[in-house]
């Protein structure tokens, strides 16, 4: 028969390790998009391979993105994209860290809607700029579905469009992430 010290440790560490996992979420597969809109051409790609984790507990939010697995209506497009643009076999991916800043306004234990302020740094093309956003979180059935939309500069990134299809490519485009985390797994 176990001794009682020992099974009360046994248990102590169950829940040290069942709280832990229940601070941090995963998911490996986010949604990332962005969009480009001239009186020329749209250009839209999608990304379903985004990477991210959320600290619940310290609002520390990492994601990451294969800039090779976005994928465009048209082959052509995404092969100028990886070789010509973001230069994908030198800047593999593109990352974002940071920290949710109104933590205290986010109830991650109960079912609902929130408003979450993020700043942190986005790195695209090897450029790292700081970023200030908004998005929405919902805690549904146990887990964070997050959303958000925000705008980036190509430039910013030193992400050069040649002046022959400069005209059809915006100056701001629209980039939005998608991403339902659930409980990481000790």
């Amino acid at each position: 028969m176990m001794k009682p010290a020992i099974f009360i440790v046994l248990m102590l560490l169950g829940l040290v390790t069942v709280s832990y996992s229940q601070d941090k979420f995963i998911t490996k597969t986010g949604h990332v998009w962005f969009f480009s809109s001239t009186p020329m051409e749209n250009i839209e790609a999608h990304n379903h391979q985004a990477s991210g984790i959320i600290d619940t507990k310290t609002g520390d939010i990492v994601i990451t993105a294969l800039m090779k697995s976005f994928e465009f209506q048209k082959a052509l497009m995404q092969e100028h994209f990886n070789e010509n643009y973001v230069e994908s076999t030198k800047f593999p991916k593109t990352s974002f860290k940071g920290k949710i800043v109104n933590l205290k306004d986010i109830n991650f234990s109960k079912a609902g809607k929130y408003k979450a302020k993020v700043e942190g740094e986005l790195t695209i093309h090897g450029e790292t700029k700081k970023i200030s956003h908004t998005g929405d979180i919902e805690i549904k059935d146990g887990k964070i579905l997050v959303n958000a939309k925000f705008n980036v500069v190509p430039e910013d990134y030193k992400i050069v469009i040649p002046g022959l299809v400069r005209e059809k490519v915006a100056k701001q485009i629209e980039v939005k992430v998608e991403m339902v985390y659930e409980p990481m797994k000790p």
